[in-house]
């Protein structure tokens, strides 16, 4: 059937809504000139080092300006109101929308990539996953090294509003047991949104800057410093270094960014309450409690093997693993070592460690902790039915009864995350992939963590040499992977479509 709007008469499919794609063009108007205004920051880099490619930066932020200028004139509206489904939409679309914008100072820099080389590289950022396939880092322009760490800095903060003020909303894999508006008010950091985004802003800012001096205190450049410290807090690993973090065989270096990637993996939103005087809020969370507690006790166990199999000194191995778990258990990515070299057993351990992620309203990725402690719970009530088949069981989280929704939601989650990563390693062995890096490539980038395992995409390599196609199926899988799956694979089903 005809729609009518104006002058121009669209057709509907039978049993399909016209969807009003008016807002949605409109706010990702706004985030493409919030892009253009960031990219004046890496060319005014450029510009004071002598670079050339702060024209390169320049003509990029013109463009993203122009196009999200025209896209803001076009769609104004008096009353701007996004439904359940137009909100689906905006954040797959402007994930991508900027991605592709942010691709283009890579692709035209000095450095000749691609521009399946730059969006990879581009989605690697803003998911904060910290894949790259840039080869001499050390050599690489200021600006790009600083526009990397920028995309990860602005990815990271992304996905922590995202993680408060939308998933709930679209009940996404469980995420609805953290709407604010259920909360009571003496709950809440603050009483309306608004307040809360501005003091999460705040607070990450101030984070990054207390971090840029502590790493500038152990010894990194300003430049350095500042690139690493936004990169650390966003747990995304991009580093300005081929080597990573390990480049500057810092004692004092590790412990500084394992306690920024610590904090980076927790609520955010609970700092704030500690700030509003709830002293006790993040660690009175079962969700901080559970995610210290697994860390320790996997760096401590894993210290010990290495130490007793590899034999080194204790604390030497202690001070590599901690880096390294914290590493890939928080999805950064940043490597001291090449812990492929340790042997199977710390290969299986670090494997399984990347689906881990942090806690619910951080900067990580990964299949979350509150999930897992979901599951605990589901797990625990089956068992408990079975031992007693009369008796009434019931499952909580943080003291709290859960819902019956939530653990649907988080059973969906669970096994459609696994389901993309059987089909996206499947998918890259088909591509010639060998079997270690097919599986750690589909894992590290649905789990959004960096590096694989092996010599090829392991702590050591990269992922430049995979072909092209490898790089836009992980590309795929680092956008399912950040966006909790379902928010992308939901517009894949033909019943979103339908009334």
């Amino acid at each position: 059937m005809p729609f009518v709007r104006g002058d121009f008469a669209v057709y509907v499919p039978r049993g399909a809504s016209l969807i009003d794609f008016r807002p949605i063009l409109f706010i990702v108007g706004i985030l493409l000139c919030t892009l253009s205004i960031g990219m004046f920051i890496p060319a005014l880099v450029d510009l004071y080092y002598g670079q050339r490619d702060w024209i390169v930066f320049s003509a990029a932020s013109f463009v993203s300006l122009f196009v999200g200028g025209a896209l803001i004139m076009m769609n104004r509206m008096d009353n701007l109101k996004i439904n359940s489904r137009q909100a689906f939409i905006l954040t797959t679309l402007s994930w991508l929308v900027l991605t592709a914008a942010s691709a283009l100072p890579f692709a035209f820099s000095d450095l000749d990539m691609s521009y399946t080389d730059a969006f990879f590289e581009a989605m690697s950022g803003i998911s904060t996953t910290g894949s790259t396939v840039i080869v001499g880092l050390d050599t690489a322009p200021q600006g790009i090294l600083l526009w990397r760490a920028l995309l990860q800095w602005l990815g990271g903060i992304g996905i922590i509003v995202m993680a408060i003020a939308v998933m709930p909303m679209l009940r996404v894999g469980g995420m609805q047991l953290f709407r604010m508006e259920n909360s009571d008010k003496s709950d809440k950091a603050f009483p309306r949104a608004t307040q809360i985004a501005m003091g999460i802003a705040m607070l990450y800012l101030s984070f990054t800057g207390l971090w840029a001096i502590m790493l500038w205190w152990a010894g990194m450049t300003p430049f350095d410093a500042i690139a690493h410290s936004m990169t650390t807090i966003a747990t995304g690993g991009f580093s300005t270094k081929d080597a990573s973090i390990g480049h500057y065989d810092s004692a004092t270096i590790d412990v500084i960014i394992t306690l920024g990637m610590a904090t980076g993996a927790l609520p955010f939103i609970l700092y704030l309450q500690m700030l509003r005087g709830q002293g006790r809020a993040l660690f009175r969370d079962s969700q901080v409690r559970w995610f210290i507690t697994i860390a320790v006790s996997i760096v401590v166990g894993l210290a010990l093997w290495h130490s007793e199999t590899n034999n080194v000194d204790f604390l030497y191995a202690l001070r590599f693993t901690s880096f390294n778990i914290v590493s890939v258990m928080t999805g950064t990515g940043y490597a001291t070592t090449d812990y492929g070299l340790w042997g199977p057993f710390a290969v299986t351990v670090f494997f399984f460690v990347m689906f881990i992620g942090g806690c619910a309203g951080s900067t990580t990725c990964g299949v979350k902790i509150f999930r897992l402690q979901v599951l605990y719970e589901i797990a625990k009530i089956q068992l408990s039915h079975m031992l007693r088949p009369h008796g009434v069981f019931i499952a909580y989280y943080n003291r709290k009864p859960l819902s019956e929704d939530v653990t649907e939601s988080v059973l969906s989650f669970f096994f459609l995350f696994v389901f993309c990563f059987v089909v996206l390693a499947a998918a890259l062995g088909a591509m010639g992939l060998d079997f270690i890096t097919a599986v750690s490539s589909a894992g590290t980038a649905i789990a959004n963590v960096g590096p694989g395992l092996g010599p090829i995409v392991g702590p050591s390599g990269n992922f430049a040499t995979l072909p092209d196609g490898a790089k836009w199926l992980m590309s795929i899988g680092m956008l399912i992977g950040r966006l909790e799956v379902f928010t992308v694979l939901v517009l894949l089903f033909p019943a979103f479509w339908r009334d």
